[in-house]
């Protein structure tokens, strides 16, 4: 598969920005995006959906740990190391 051009990149981008910016609308839910979902694989090669996917749930995780803060797991107690 060849690269995308410069227009393919930008249809590819603004259907990504569409996509998230209905799954923060909708708190997550995919459901109710699913036609912009569509729209985004359908524009993008398969490798940037997953790369771009990967990028918006480490963005998401990222946006909580400075929002509220990591709070480690207790381990188990009163083992001897």
């Amino acid at each position: 598969m060849a690269a995308p051009n410069s227009a393919e990149r930008k249809a590819c981008w603004e259907a990504r920005d569409f996509f998230w910016k209905c799954l923060d609308d909708n708190k997550d839910k995919s459901s109710t995006c699913h036609n912009f979902q569509e729209e985004f694989e359908a524009k993008c090669p398969a490798q940037w959906v997953k790369y771009f996917s990967k990028r918006r749930d480490f963005l998401k995780y990222k946006e909580k740990m400075q929002t509220e803060g990591f709070t480690p797991a207790e381990g188990p107690r009163g083992q001897a190391s």
